[in-house]
């Protein structure tokens, strides 16, 4: 009976000081499962600095080793992508490369997809600790409008840290929008899923890669790309507006022929025109989300370009 292999997939930008502590961290997890086969499938999204000279000579010294060096930075989402593609476990795992996703956790993972119950063990964050207030404010109501507005179940704390089986990997490849959520579409594709909680880990080194402005662009397309929900307001939005209006013509007209027709203040004409104008550029800012995303996807641009890599067969636009 051959082993059965486990892919990890780890983007990487700017990575520099913190893969020599993930390797070894790594390779003990790796020493801890015997009965397993590993690869490591490592993401170069642009880096600025030696992530890619040292994923090649990390390469060099360990055939496990895989690397896929982007032609420039196309973001986490494609990096993700192109791990997947290029992925050839039985087991698929994706982690961060900061230590903030604890290597230690896959044995349990795994054994919750090998048990056959479930066809993804994910992780999600019970505590906070050591994030900015506000930052955890903004993803805990992230979270819950995600929840409300869509039909996919995205839990508080979601990472992308799990382990998931090759049938799971491959529905997920199958979805080839350029937008791509990929919590989302973790959700989306369904199949059973044990979340297991662990608390918050802080970067081993080196600086976060998400500022504030970042993750709220994020959850803006998280948002737009899985739910109707912003387009269906703007038209409930314009809908209560056009009855507020109606009654207002309605309170002048009668006002005009019982008292006599009043000159009302500018002041309160600016307010109103100012407000109207506000509403219409906000609806028409939602429409032009959803616009944007379609002129996107009908412009059928690969989702990362492959500057270099050691995976065979592999694509170099994906």
């Amino acid at each position: 009976m051959s082993r059965r292999l486990i892919s990890i997939v780890v983007p990487c930008y700017n990575e520099e000081p913190t893969l020599p502590i993930l390797y070894p961290e790594l390779n003990k997890v790796a020493a801890e499962m015997p009965d397993y086969d590993f690869e490591y499938v490592f993401i170069n999204d642009g880096s600025k600095d030696k992530t890619h000279e040292m994923l090649k000579n990390m390469a060099a010294e360990d055939e496990r080793v895989k690397y896929i060096s982007f032609s420039r930075n196309f973001g986490k989402e494609a990096a993700l992508l192109a791990g997947l593609k290029n992925a050839k476990g039985d087991l698929v795992a994706t982690m961060d490369a900061d230590m903030q996703d604890p290597p230690a956790l896959l044995p349990k993972l795994v054994s919750y997809v090998e048990s056959g119950e479930y066809d993804n063990a994910a992780t999600r964050r019970i505590t906070r600790k050591g994030e900015p207030v506000i930052r955890s404010f903004f993803a805990r109501t992230f979270y819950k409008l995600m929840r409300h507005m869509t039909d996919i179940d995205i839990v508080d704390g979601a990472r992308d840290y799990r382990v998931m089986s090759r049938p799971m990997v491959e529905s997920v490849i199958a979805l080839e929008e350029y937008n791509r959520f990929s919590k989302g579409i973790f959700a989306w594709v369904g199949y059973e899923t044990k979340w297991v909680e662990f608390e918050n880990v802080e970067r081993s080194a080196g600086e976060t890669k998400w500022s504030f402005w970042k993750l709220l662009r994020y959850s803006i397309e998280g948002i737009v790309s899985f739910s109707n929900t912003p387009i269906h307001l703007a038209s409930y939005m314009g809908l209560g507006l056009t009855g507020v209006s109606a009654l207002a013509l309605v309170f002048v007209i009668v006002r005009a022929l019982l008292f006599g027709d009043e000159v009302a203040g500018w002041p309160s004409l600016v307010c109103i025109i100012t407000f109207m104008g506000g509403v219409q550029l906000f609806v028409m800012g939602i429409m032009g989300q959803y616009i944007s995303k379609t002129y996107l996807e009908v412009k059928r641009r690969p989702h990362y370009i492959i500057k270099d890599t050691n995976c065979e067969d592999s694509e170099r636009n994906g």
